[in-house]
């Protein structure tokens, strides 16, 4: 139970990888707010059936008001904001295509969600967390900006954009004891991807057979990370990013 006593606030948690993480958490003893725009009642329900404790808070991240509600919800609810996990954006349902066909509204949309919301979520959290003297903020990024690919411009640019983010922000928060870190996935088998034509089983095998591992990617596969960037024994990390991805990116 390294987490217990904990608040942790999963965005995105209502389905799919942020799902995962906030029952993971909650396992490891932390009381998890399920924030989400979509219904984040199934999430509460896995917890529950585990004998933890969460709650969820309709949130729009792209909305500052909302991302304070959500911080201030924590707060009413738990007492504390301990951890941050910055997973909503979009993905599962962008069409891959060659960068001059993104329209301006698409890139906006994307910048939108995947990187202001996780500039409004910091925001949202930090007062409690510079008053606490200690948080974890963890920032999901991509094993796509690593590698490049092509045809997803908008969507490897905000997921880059994380990484400065995390840096920058790690450099001006360490001092009141916050650590800010992100992890990379790489291509994992959630919801998201399952449900999407984009990904068929050959480019799947293609993909892991560019591993070290040579299998898929599965949610599970992320657990350790997150929870070892939620606990404490990542006091004295900070700044970084983790890849997660079987060894497809080694650097």
């Amino acid at each position: 139970m390294r987490l217990q006593g904990k608040t942790a606030i999963v965005t995105g948690s209502a389905r799919g990888l942020g799902q995962a993480y906030a029952v993971r958490l909650a396992m490891e003893g932390a009381k998890v707010i399920v924030a989400d725009i979509l219904d984040g009642h199934e999430t509460v329900e896995a917890v529950l059936r585990r004998r933890g404790e969460a709650h969820c808070v309709h949130t729009d991240v792209t909305s500052e008001q909302s991302t304070q509600e959500m911080a201030q919800s924590a707060l009413e609810r738990f007492g504390t904001i301990d951890i941050l996990v910055n997973n909503a954006a979009m993905f599962g349902t962008i069409v891959k295509k060659p960068f001059f066909e993104i329209s301006g509204s698409e890139w906006d949309d994307m910048m939108r969600v995947n990187l202001k919301g996780t500039f409004f979520c910091c925001k949202a959290v930090y007062p409690q967390m510079k008053k606490q003297g200690r948080g974890k903020i963890i920032n999901v990024s991509s094993t796509t900006f690593f590698m490049g690919v092509p045809f997803f411009l908008h969507y490897v640019t905000s997921k880059g954009g994380i990484v400065g983010f995390t840096r920058a922000l790690a450099k001006e928060v360490g001092g009141e004891g916050i650590c800010v870190n992100a992890i990379a996935p790489g291509l994992t088998l959630s919801e998201a991807v399952i449900e999407s034509a984009t990904y068929s089983r050959d480019y799947l095998k293609v993909a892991a057979s560019g591993r070290c591992f040579k299998r898929d990617q599965h949610p599970e596969d992320l657990l350790g990370a997150i929870l070892f960037l939620a606990s404490d024994e990542s006091d004295f990390i900070t700044g970084q990013t983790l890849v997660v991805d079987g060894g497809s990116v080694l650097h």
